[in-house]
């Protein structure tokens, strides 16, 4: 007969596993996913039931898809993040989550992400297995190659802002494109630059900050901030005005307020995880729901 407190002992690690990884699937990055609404939104076509339907399971095949890489590349970086000072806590660097463990794991997301996208639209489809596929790449090369990391990071954020447009068949503008594209290499630039500055170019958690300095990676930021607020307005600028006034032209005041509060965090070199800043930040949060609201007011004019 087993005893209670050897079922208590047996138990104990499986549920140990279970937590460790759930936190290794990164539930609160989730949030960097909500850029597969701004293609619908952008077009005004949110509200649509089937369009909403569409952009929800481009969602969430991207959460499933991004925890996958999540626990791909933690596998991967487990050695250098046990030097870092807040990654070595992570599941896999720690030992709490067993890597043959993370990997099977991250092989069913990946998997039940296509299924997802291939649910919604087979076009949606192939770009998550491109996201996968650029990732993985990223993962176990990439990511230690100057520039070319800060390019594949981007381009995984403009795949999650095209995502939504993709999966609802939605036309996508040239205007939109750069802003997604520009604003992504903003965030990843200022991440860099953060890191940077927290740990140093020899810090070895990261290779490609060997080759980076501060002043070169606050020339990329400072030009894809630029660039972003530029096509954000030449955006603005083409929208209809249905009742006489210009939401989405007045829209540009509030989004560029939210570029340049971020920058204030990037400046001071503590933009590392921008998922932080965003739940942090009450200024931040509030320009934001004021261009949302200023948004919104543009779509219902038209």
């Amino acid at each position: 007969m087993v005893s209670e407190g050897a079922v208590g002992a047996t138990a104990s690690p499986d549920r140990g596993t279970a937590r460790a990884l759930v936190r290794a699937l990164r539930p609160r990055q989730w949030v960097k996913n909500l850029l597969v609404v701004a293609a619908p939104l952008a077009a005004g076509e949110l509200g649509d039931a089937e369009v909403l339907g569409a952009t929800a399971l481009a969602l969430i095949g991207f959460c499933l898809a991004s925890s996958a890489v999540y626990l791909i590349n933690d596998s991967a970086d487990r050695e250098v993040d046990r030097l870092h000072p807040t990654k070595r806590n992570r599941p896999i660097a720690s030992g709490a989550l067993p890597v043959p463990v993370a990997l099977v794991a991250a092989g069913v997301l990946a998997a039940a992400a296509l299924a997802v996208g291939w649910t919604a639209d087979p076009d949606l489809a192939i770009l998550l297995a491109a996201y996968l596929g650029l990732q993985v790449l990223y993962a176990i090369w990439l990511k230690h190659e100057p520039v070319l990391d800060i390019c594949v990071v981007s381009a995984g954020f403009l795949m999650r802002a095209v995502a939504g447009g993709i999966a609802a068949d939605l036309f996508l503008s040239q205007w939109f494109l750069l802003v997604a594209g520009f604003g992504s290499l903003f965030m990843v630039a200022g991440k860099r630059y953060s890191e940077l500055h927290t740990l140093g170019s020899d810090a070895g958690t990261r290779r490609s900050l060997v080759r980076y300095t501060g002043p070169y990676l606050r020339f990329v930021w400072s030009t894809a901030a630029g660039a972003t607020v530029m096509a954000y307005s030449l955006w603005a600028f083409e929208q209809p005005t249905g009742d006489g006034i210009p939401w989405h032209t007045i829209s540009i005041a509030p989004f560029l307020m939210a570029l340049l509060r971020y920058a204030v965090d990037v400046d001071a070199a503590t933009a590392a995880e921008p998922e932080d800043i965003l739940f942090r930040d009450r200024g931040l949060q509030l320009i934001g729901l004021v261009w949302l609201v200023t948004i919104c007011l543009g779509l219902l004019s038209t």
